[in-house]
């Protein structure tokens, strides 16, 4: 999502995203729609008969002061947690589109992003109606009241900028946290910076206190680069680039003065 931001960045003065929100997005997505989507893939009939064989089957009633409803089938959704849900509810989503060329949409399980550069920004109201329709087709339900829209922009260019009208029911912000990166709209992630060294500085008390209980050199380590350097490291492939020479500095700081003497690890 950053790089094709970043790219029509390159020719728009701004790029607006808009953050979608499914309510309870696994609970509700329809077996044999999702199902019959699968079915379109190339794969083993093995593999198509296990999933239906897996999805089919499962009832539900409800038991209460000893009385007991009628079973039930249950027909959908998929259980948060397990392995198989994400998978299937990114080929559920697999056929909802953009209607403008030019538009793109960004989809990790049930996490929705529309990216609309500033030369569409009118097809915008045309692109949530599309999104709303391919929800109720799918027994989906996009919450707009928790979706929200943010509008990147290059801080470094100085643009004629001009924000487009607000759409209806959606709330505009100056921040949006993706996949757990908070970035703002000036494309900065200082705040993500703050808030992982404020997670590892409590997470370095955590292991102290380890420490002060016996726990063994080689553990406090392993305890170290589990909670601490993932922290640290976690998606800064995408990240890094936007830091500034000031979240650079604070996060090389923090390595030096806590991290290397623990652990020997260094994020740059």
């Amino acid at each position: 999502m950053l790089n094709s931001v970043t790219q029509a960045l390159e020719n728009n003065p701004y790029v607006v995203v808009v953050a979608l929100d499914f309510s309870k997005a696994f609970d509700t997505v329809r077996h044999s729609s999702a199902v019959a989507k699968v079915a379109q893939f190339q794969i083993p009939d093995c593999v198509h008969n296990w999933l239906v064989n897996f999805l089919d089957g499962h009832s539900h009633c409800t038991r209460f002061n000893g009385y007991t409803s009628d079973l039930l089938d249950v027909t959908a959704s998929f259980v948060q947690g397990s392995a198989i849900a994400p998978a299937m509810y990114v080929v559920n989503a697999g056929d909802l589109q953009v209607v403008t060329p030019g538009n793109s949409l960004m989809k990790y399980a049930d996490d929705t992003y529309l990216v609309i550069p500033a030369c569409n920004v009118d097809s915008r109201d045309q692109e949530v109606s599309n999104v709303n329709e391919w929800s109720r087709a799918n027994n989906l339900t996009l919450n707009q009241a928790k979706s929200v829209e943010v509008i990147f922009r290059d801080n470094r260019k100085r643009r004629c900028f001009h924000p487009p009208s607000l759409l209806q029911g959606i709330t505009r912000v100056t921040s949006l946290k993706v996949l757990g990166v908070t970035l703002t709209d000036r494309l900065s992630v200082t705040a993500h910076v703050d808030d992982v060294v404020g997670l590892c500085a409590r997470s370095m008390y955590a292991i102290s206190v380890l420490r002060s209980h016996g726990m063994k050199s080689s553990a406090l380590q392993q305890v170290f680069c589990a909670v601490v350097v993932s922290k640290l490291t976690y998606a800064t492939p995408a990240w890094w680039g936007f830091t500034s020479s000031v979240d650079r500095q604070r996060l090389n700081a923090f390595c030096v003065e806590l991290l290397v003497p623990t652990c020997g690890h260094q994020l740059g």
